[in-house]
């Protein structure tokens, strides 16, 4: 008798059912989709400042004489010649190019290095870490238990992360950089300028203790509204930014996700190179596009998209009415010849058949402090 896996709950989980979020499994944890509405949380983070509970990601510490050999043989971005606190966007990759996880890399000091993966992928990445890590002198460490995050974005979120939490260090952190904070002899985090939103904020990585401590004074704030996963998607969509399983998996490699700019080909090696090459090279058979509709209806994740002969070309990955540019809009893998911009296409809809044109897949601008 198979006996079913409870999901796991956050730390903060008790605080999100105290604030009446609806609560859902997602990627094997229970996870606040919403708070005051997928709109209102959508619009705070675009305007003001929101707060995620992001303590379902994973992270693994890498360490020892080869770390940095380690990670560039795994990782498709290049972080030989990186500066400390450096943060880097790429991929994990299969020999044949697949995707095994996209994730941050995030380059401490010289054989220190701290990898942020994906929820639903930890015990898949991990396993496939220590199985590549065979003939490296590394030390691996998965914290994903031991580590929660927050995530405060917005145009207001470096004043509220100075002025609410009082981490003045947050003002001097350049965009895709982290640094270790030294809260008091007992704890030290990481606090980063990333996010998944197309806003300028901060990740900050810390005790169960230390985030609870943080989320209440964020609240209590009154100028950091909480957010749940309902809004990350549609921000993270309109922006044009990847989600695991939808525009990245084992069968959708970086190149057909037009992710090429963060695999590094003059690196001399790394797992899923060749593979990769050999597509940026000759080309792939489907290629993921944006498209906008000509109508209202709204495409959602497994929709079939048709050329205008009524042949099925596709598939949608993700779609929503945008919230930010009040379309209707959708990312679709679909077969290369029909992938410029421009194109016209049609996608069916329960039962009927909706027009739309190929266009970029970042529907919304990235409002990023540089």
């Amino acid at each position: 008798m198979e006996v079913k896996q409870e999901n796991k709950r956050t730390c903060l989980y008790d605080k999100h059912v105290e604030l009446g979020a609806l609560m859902s499994p997602f990627a094997g944890f229970e996870m606040p989709i919403q708070y005051s509405g997928i709109t209102d949380e959508h619009l705070a983070v675009r305007q003001h400042c929101g707060v995620f509970d992001v303590s379902h990601m994973g992270e693994v510490v890498v360490n020892g004489k080869d770390a940095e050999r380690f990670v560039q043989h795994i990782f498709t971005n290049d972080v030989k010649d990186a500066k400390d606190g450096q943060v880097f966007y790429g991929m994990m990759c299969h020999e044949d190019g697949g995707t095994v996880d996209d994730l941050l890399v995030y380059k401490m000091a010289l054989g220190d290095y701290f990898l942020v993966i994906n929820a639903a992928n930890i015990d898949k990445d991990w396993a496939w870490i220590q199985e590549q890590a065979k003939g490296f002198e590394v030390l691996l460490d998965n914290r994903s238990d031991r580590y929660a995050q927050l995530a405060v974005q917005g145009p207001e979120a470096e004043k509220v992360i100075s002025e609410v939490l009082g981490l003045a260090e947050c003002q001097t952190i350049e965009f895709y950089h982290a640094r270790y904070v030294d809260i008091d002899p007992k704890v030290r985090m990481i606090m980063s300028r990333t996010g998944y939103t197309g806003e300028d904020g901060f990740e900050i990585y810390a005790s169960p203790e230390t985030i609870n401590n943080y989320w209440d004074k964020l609240l209590a704030s009154g100028r950091c509204k909480p957010c749940g996963l309902g809004c990350r998607d549609t921000l993270r969509f309109e922006v044009g930014l990847p989600l695991y399983g939808d525009e990245l998996s084992d069968d959708i490699s970086p190149v057909m996700a037009s992710l090429s700019m963060f695999v590094k080909f003059d690196k001399p090696e790394f797992i899923g190179r060749e593979a990769l090459l050999k597509q940026k090279t000759e080309g792939t058979a489907k290629k993921l596009v944006g498209i906008e509709l000509h109508d209202k209806a709204i495409p959602r994740h497994g929709y079939t998209v048709l050329n205008m002969e009524g042949q099925p070309i596709g598939e949608v990955t993700t779609g929503y009415h945008g919230i930010s540019v009040d379309k209707s809009v959708c990312v679709a893998l679909i077969d290369t010849a029909y992938a410029k911009l421009g194109t016209d296409l049609q996608i069916q809809i329960r039962k009927k058949v909706f027009p739309g044109t190929v266009v970029k897949k970042q529907f919304y601008s990235k409002s990023y402090k540089h």
